[in-house]
């Protein structure tokens, strides 16, 4: 490992090297032919460096591709969307059965379990865990990067992460504002998005809409308990919406401080509860029950961090061809999912063969024709081909184009202010 890393440094920086000379050379064209000779031979000299280390890291891969071999790899994550599980069972593991002869073992469980396991292993000094991949983001890979649950920095280990990734994208560095470090691989965007029945009037842009939008239908609109995901992501943009983005990329991670930044937003909660599902006594508890209520038109309106989840519901019939997503003039939050590896995985090997397979262009392309997922891949580093097959994919109706929530994408706060903000909506907000 330490062998890889080296070979990434050098790689970075030959690279940054190679940049300063095309500079240095563009700006001093008329420095004479000594200079240009000079400037020319540190050039070849560079990319013959930076040859030799891609070679050793391709070397590197192979012979994690060829440990992997005949592995089955166990990957742990919620098992609660029957579309991606399937899809998962299906594509995903005959790519890599295909591939790299590598068997797919999807295990469903919460992170909450997850953790909990990876807890009790390290509790009792096990060194394998059945644990290889998991699925992960946010607080959970802050604590369980913190607890040392985690196998890295591995990322540097694959070629697709590392040709077909943005390396400057922020969620490619940082998840929920932490520092990734390595330790996880990003699996797909996420954008929260409303929707609602096109036919019930004009949708709400911003926080002051919704509560007017509300009071024209008293007991038609509701959102998850917190601290259902879904319904922590919708109180977090309503504080965006009314105190602002920046104030939360710099607060501490006091809970009167932030209780004293969010009063605007907590204020606005309660005055918006009399007008909610059961006038806000009680709340549906998970996202998919919201979301069957709208189906079933009992409510008007939903939000989902499933940016197509419009287009897939009216293909499959769940909801009619009225539902449309929107979201709000100042955007929605946007993260990523991630896939991160356990310290002690038994199939170490594999889970890293098969999260750079996760990363491949066919894949994301599968991904994102089939589940309607934002890719992770960094359009400008694709080849012409993969740029038109993504951009011919029929995103169905009632949904928004990619670019359009892209345009609107907001931060997710720092990790360790979201249970915070949980704690306050509870003590402040709930049944109110």
């Amino acid at each position: 490992m330490k062998k890889r890393f080296l070979a990434l440094a050098l790689s970075m920086s030959m690279a940054l090297l190679a940049c300063s000379g095309q500079k240095a050379a563009t700006e001093t064209s008329g420095a004479g032919a000594n200079a240009a000779g000079t400037n020319a031979e540190s050039s070849v000299a560079e990319d013959k460096a930076t040859e030799e280390v891609k070679a050793e890291g391709s070397a590197d891969f192979d012979a994690l591709v060829a440990e992997a071999k005949g592995q089955t790899v166990n990957f742990y994550g919620w098992g609660g969307d029957d579309r991606l599980n399937q899809w998962l069972d299906g594509y995903y593991a005959e790519y890599l059965k295909k591939n790299y002869d590598i068997t797919l073992n999807r295990v469903p469980m919460g992170i909450e379990d997850i953790l909990a396991q990876l807890s009790a292993e390290k509790e009792a000094g096990a060194k394998e865990s059945d644990i290889d991949m998991i699925w992960i983001n946010g607080e959970n890979f802050k604590t369980a990067k913190e607890s040392d649950f985690l196998y890295g920095p591995f990322t540097q280990n694959l070629p697709n992460f590392n040709n077909l990734v943005s390396q400057e994208d922020s969620e490619t560095n940082k998840d929920f504002a932490y520092p990734i470090e390595g330790f996880e691989a990003p699996y797909g965007k996420a954008q929260m998005v409303f929707y609602g029945d096109k036919t019930k009037g004009d949708f709400p842009k911003n926080t002051e809409e919704l509560l007017a939008y509300a009071k024209e239908h008293p007991g038609q609109i509701t959102y998850p308990a917190l601290p259902d995901f879904t319904g922590s992501a919708f109180v977090r943009n309503v504080i965006y919406d009314i105190v602002g983005v920046e104030p939360f990329q710099t607060v501490k991670e006091d809970k009167e401080a932030v209780r004293e930044l969010v009063k605007p937003a907590m204020d606005y909660l309660k005055e918006l509860n009399p007008y909610l599902w059961k006038e806000g006594k009680t709340y549906p508890e998970k996202e998919p029950t919201m979301r069957n209520m709208v189906a079933d038109g009992e409510l008007i309106m939903g939000m989902t961090y499933s940016a197509y989840l419009v287009s897939n519901s009216i293909a499959d019939g769940s909801f009619s061809n009225n539902m449309q997503t929107f979201i709000w003039d100042k955007g929605t939050i946007g993260n990523t999912n991630y896939i991160a590896i356990s310290k002690n995985a038994k199939h170490n090997a594999a889970a890293q063969v098969a999260i750079n397979a996760m990363l491949s262009e066919d894949v994301q392309l599968n991904r994102y024709e089939t589940l309607k997922t934002i890719p992770v891949l960094d359009n400008s580093k694709l080849s012409k081909e993969v740029q038109d097959a993504f951009a011919k994919v029929d995103l169905g109706e009632g949904v928004l184009e990619q670019s359009v929530l892209l345009e609107k994408r907001l931060p997710e706060m720092p990790a360790g202010l979201v249970p915070i903000i949980e704690e306050i909506w509870q003590e402040e907000v709930a049944g109110k």
